[in-house]
């Protein structure tokens, strides 16, 4: 479990915490909102732990009892809120695991945490239980709701809360910290970075997913080939992508990324700026045969496959309109 030193990325959110911890500042309620893997249990974790450390500063020691206790998921006053039905957290869940144990004063420290993940999963009825704890809490209660979508939240919640949002992260700190910690070579760590949108989470696990390792294999020689194959080819191609269980939203982000790296190069002819620098020869022929215009007009035909896809449109017909294009530019 790390500290907020060990953490990448997030400053701000980084510093707001240690600033409430040093100005004894620390509010009874927090949301925290960020894509999966963005890192948002590790900053309400490092939160809680520094908190809940006998050394008082404003890193946790790592070295005390109390983080010993964190760490190993047995602090007393650490409360990990669960939710029996997997996709509502109800009003039962609230009141038994919270209303029913916040007046209970903490075991062993000043503060008594509650981390509630997947807080966007509570139900109106378990919203409006938490709004009256949250609105006369003791004065230890420290409430942390960690979610990936905070429009979920009532008004009243969101205006009670301290709301910080995860920024994605620089492209460049995903890629050196893939190369430094997982001694992945640069021109895959530029890919996973570029993929993952800097979403550190997301970019570890694209570096060790095989789905990811087949949809690379599969695009790359799909987009390479396009003039010379026929829709019916493409679309054999796709359907077994498909068929091997990859999410088609990541496979046009893939080509989305591709298109992005011919267009780049169009512009520029600069190597070092693609993210497919092993592809170099085959951007760079692509890019002496492809127009601005037409360039633009794939990029649309993506955005267009991406919101037919949402909108339960046949899958095949969306991508063979923009396969056409495709072939046309």
């Amino acid at each position: 479990m790390p500290g907020f030193k060990d953490i990448i990325g997030h400053e701000r959110i980084k510093e707001h915490f240690q600033k409430a911890i040093e100005t004894n500042h620390v509010s009874h309620a927090y949301i925290l909102t960020g894509e999966a893997g963005m890192g948002r249990k590790s900053l309400a974790n490092a939160f809680a732990m520094t908190l809940l450390c006998e050394k008082g500063k404003k890193e946790p020691c790592m070295e005390c009892h109390a983080c010993k206790q964190v760490m190993g998921g047995s602090h007393p006053d650490l409360i990990y809120v669960t939710h029996q039905k997997p996709n509502s957290i109800g009003v039962d869940d609230i009141r038994e695991q919270i209303q029913d144990t916040i007046m209970i004063r903490p075991y062993s420290s000043y503060y008594k945490i509650y981390i509630v993940d997947e807080a966007e999963k509570m139900t109106a009825q378990a919203q409006n239980a938490l709004l009256k704890t949250i609105e006369e809490p003791p004065s230890y209660a420290v409430i942390m709701l960690l979610t990936t979508n905070q429009e979920a939240f009532l008004p009243t919640i969101l205006s009670r809360c301290v709301q910080l949002k995860l920024k994605p992260l620089r492209d460049s700190v995903v890629k050196t910290y893939l190369m430094e910690s997982f001694g992945i070579e640069e021109s895959k760590a530029d890919i996973y970075a570029a993929f993952a949108r800097g979403n550190l989470g997301k970019a570890i696990h694209l570096a060790s997913s095989q789905e990811f390792q087949l949809m690379y294999t599969e695009l790359i020689h799909m987009l390479i080939h396009l003039r010379d194959m026929d829709i019916t080819e493409l679309l054999n191609d796709i359907k077994r992508l498909k068929d091997e269980n990859l999410d088609m939203t990541d496979c046009l982000d893939f080509m989305q990324i591709w298109y992005r790296d011919v267009l780049m190069y169009k512009v520029t002819q600069d190597m070092n700026l693609l993210v497919f620098k092993d592809e170099y020869k085959a951007i760079k022929d692509m890019s002496s045969e492809s127009s601005y215009e037409g360039l633009e007009k794939i990029q649309k035909a993506i955005d267009k496959a991406k919101i037919r896809l949402d909108a339960n449109v046949n899958m095949e017909l969306a991508m063979e309109l923009m396969l056409l294009v495709m072939k046309e530019n």
